[in-house]
């Protein structure tokens, strides 16, 4: 079931216009190679989603995804969720000419279609739900794939024990100031993460992604605090 606070927690987290216009520049300064994670994503997708494959893209909001799986692959096709409808907005701009093949929906993946879809991306995401909830969420993105369909996820993962998980912190907040991030902003962001209950262990995400029907759990990606997996349906 939907967690009325954490519904409330995204809608505040991602409904400030003027958060909203400066989106697209934080991830690229936390998250180390974006840009290429991006791109790995699209290549393992292809490796098993059809020339015109239907994606399903939870977490949708800002398009930066969304823009790069398009102009990667002409002949797919989209359907974007996220809790924002200002995310959503901006997710429509940054697509640009490509916005026409994706059906943007405001909600959670209970408001996403049926499917059957031919692969499912959720990339710095699941990091913002606790393991109930993170669960639950991909068994429903499972239930929605055809079988064998693809499906990646991404975000960010940390240590439970004190000493270590501060550390990691320090290197996070780190990478983002030299990549440009304000520190008094990065100092703040650091402090907000190091509170989210969201934040497991990486060898949490491999149990829940089989737990709920998924195998073949492969780890792609890392980028200090950052994890990637693909899985099969």
């Amino acid at each position: 079931m939907r967690d009325k606070s954490r519904s409330d927690m995204f809608r505040q987290a991602f409904s400030d216009p003027e958060a909203v216009a400066r989106y697209t520049d934080g991830p690229r300064r936390f998250v180390p190679g974006l840009a290429d994670l991006h791109r790995m994503t699209g290549i393992l997708l292809a490796e098993h989603a059809p020339a015109d494959a239907h994606v399903l893209v939870l977490g949708a909001g800002g398009g930066l995804e969304l823009t790069a799986l398009a102009q990667a692959h002409a002949g797919w096709t989209f359907e974007g969720i996220d809790p924002a409808a200002e995310m959503l907005k901006l997710a429509a701009r940054t697509m640009g000419p490509d916005a026409h093949r994706a059906t943007l929906r405001e909600g959670y993946i209970e408001d996403a279609s049926e499917g059957p879809f031919d692969a499912a991306v959720c990339l710095l995401t699941l990091h913002f739900l606790d393991a109930d909830e993170r669960l639950s969420t991909v068994r429903e993105i499972h239930r929605r794939l055809k079988r064998g369909a693809p499906f990646v996820i991404a975000h960010s993962s940390l240590p439970q024990e004190h000493k270590e998980r501060d550390l990691w912190l320090t290197r996070y907040m780190a990478f983002a100031i030299a990549s440009g991030a304000d520190p008094e902003y990065t100092g703040k962001a650091r402090e907000a993460v190091d509170k989210m209950s969201g934040m497991l262990p990486a060898d949490t995400d491999p149990a829940i992604l089989e737990a709920a029907g998924f195998s073949n759990v492969t780890q792609f990606y890392q980028g200090f605090t950052w994890r990637g997996w693909i899985a099969y349906a």
